[in-house]
């Protein structure tokens, strides 16, 4: 299991100098999130808490996940970087596709992509994409960007995308592993029978376990059954080198964690959160292997 820290709500003047300690203290990833913006009426109900309300306010940074990835990269040699969770919805597929693959290679290599339908209506709305039918046009727009990924000369014509001979550069040279996001028995479904993994949110060992039988279940079903199946997920009861190999049992390949909250550092001191990832680096991974 590869150990991923999560950099969401932070400083984004710290991810650079976040990341190179990630990758001295034996970290695997770096995990990025996606949201473009917050509307000052929020009516759409957070999915992910019992009240409905987001864990962010209004002026919490959310910088462009790929913009923040091609930083991170270009100081760091070794360290992976999840995108999780792009809404791709929100985004013509053509230009996401761009977006990506660009990041894929200036990376070398070293990107996952976490995609979802997303929830938050108002953000659909300011974008000027319906919010009906997101579902649909995510499975859609997976197919025109591994088509596009390909090379060469490539068209695709489709319910919510149509367009003729054309040919996208840089492409990678690698498939780009992709992720599926969200807890509905959809999203699961999709994630098991379509992409290369799975992405949590937060979650319990228990309700983890419930979700990777699920996954494995459909995984089996379906056209994929053969190849692995990721599992980046985050547990708010795994804090210890216990909790931790109980993730690994389960299954999980990349867990995440926030390392500097176990240690009481200052947020808003970059310094102080590098400490924290050097500490469980030598207090949680080393001692792990």
């Amino acid at each position: 299991m590869d150990f991923c820290i999560a950099v969401a709500y932070n400083d984004p003047t710290h991810l650079t100098q976040i990341a190179r300690t990630a990758e001295e203290a034996g970290f695997g990833a770096v995990v990025v999130s996606d949201h473009v913006v917050y509307p000052e009426r929020l009516e759409t109900p957070y999915p992910y808490t019992a009240d409905g309300a987001p864990r962010w306010q209004a002026d919490t940074p959310w910088p462009d996940p790929f913009v923040a990835i091609g930083a991170m990269s270009a100081v760091t040699r070794h360290l992976r970087f999840i995108c999780s969770i792009l809404v791709l919805p929100l985004r013509h597929p053509v230009l996401a596709a761009k977006t990506i693959a660009t990041a894929a290679v200036m990376s070398q290599g070293r990107l996952t992509v976490g995609v979802g339908a997303g929830w938050m209506r108002e953000e659909f709305e300011v974008l000027g994409q319906p919010f009906a039918g997101r579902g649909r046009r995510l499975v859609e727009a997976i197919e025109v960007m591994r088509t596009l990924w390909r090379g060469g000369m490539v068209e695709h014509h489709g319910e919510h995308y149509d367009f003729g001979p054309v040919q996208m550069s840089p492409v990678p040279a690698d498939p780009i592993p992709i992720y599926g996001g969200g807890v509905s028995d959809v999203a699961l479904r999709r994630a098991a029978r379509l992409f290369d993994g799975w992405a949590s949110e937060i979650q319990t060992s228990a309700e983890l376990e419930t979700i990777i039988a699920r996954l494995r279940a459909h995984r089996a079903d379906s056209e994929l059954a053969n190849r692995p199946l990721g599992i980046c997920a985050a547990l708010r009861d795994a804090y210890d080198l216990d909790g931790y190999r109980r993730m690994a049992d389960l299954g999980v390949t990349e867990g995440i964690t926030v390392p500097w909250l176990f240690y009481g550092a200052d947020t808003n001191s970059c310094q102080q959160k590098c400490d924290g990832i050097r500490r469980f680096g030598d207090e949680v991974i080393a001692k792990l292997g």
